[in-house]
């Protein structure tokens, strides 16, 4: 099995995969029918183990320094200031684009 080298694609994957299961996990949680309540538990907690490894795996690559683009974080791993902080990049994109294309 091929290793995949750390990069900030491989980081970018890390994140959807979380939102996949923070998908899954949701509806497991509220849609999904099961024969008790028992068996619920058990798929929840067993979804929520490999999202953990998941977030522990980006968390690992953020802290070697691999950088990440913070609109591609999901939901659940952004902070209550991420939205500010998203609402102000395009405004600084753009006046980059003026600054380069004045020059």
């Amino acid at each position: 099995m091929p290793v995949r080298p750390a990069s900030k694609y491989h980081l970018k994957d890390l994140y959807q995969e979380i939102g996949f299961y923070d998908r899954k996990i949701s509806y497991c949680q509220n849609f999904e029918k099961f024969d008790c309540e028992e068996e619920r538990t058990r798929e929840v907690e067993k979804l929520t183990r490999k999202r953990q490894t998941l977030v522990q795996a980006a968390a690992d690559m953020t802290n070697a320094g691999i950088g990440y683009d913070p609109r591609l974080l999901p939901a659940s791993l952004r902070s209550e200031e991420a939205p500010a902080l998203l609402a102000k990049a395009p405004a600084a994109v753009t006046n980059i684009n003026k600054v380069a294309s004045s020059a």
